[in-house]
């Protein structure tokens, strides 16, 4: 299985706000994978703090599928 997570680095963020984003992103999704099977088809999108949707991540089978 391969775990994949996408996020669009919106062009108006600074790399200052890049960096907290995606540092928020991983730890917030991060600890949230525990309600999740983790199977390949499980996934969900990722909203960055502005509750604006930034991105998703989904599990999918080592083939990428």
């Amino acid at each position: 299985m391969k775990f994949l997570l996408e996020v669009d680095m919106a062009d108006e963020w600074t790399s200052e706000e890049a960096a907290r984003e995606l540092g928020r992103i991983l730890r917030y999704w991060g600890g949230n994978l525990g309600h999740y099977a983790l199977k390949p088809g499980d996934g969900a999108a990722v909203y960055a703090s502005g509750h604006q949707e930034a991105g998703r991540w989904r599990i999918v089978a080592a083939d990428g599928t």
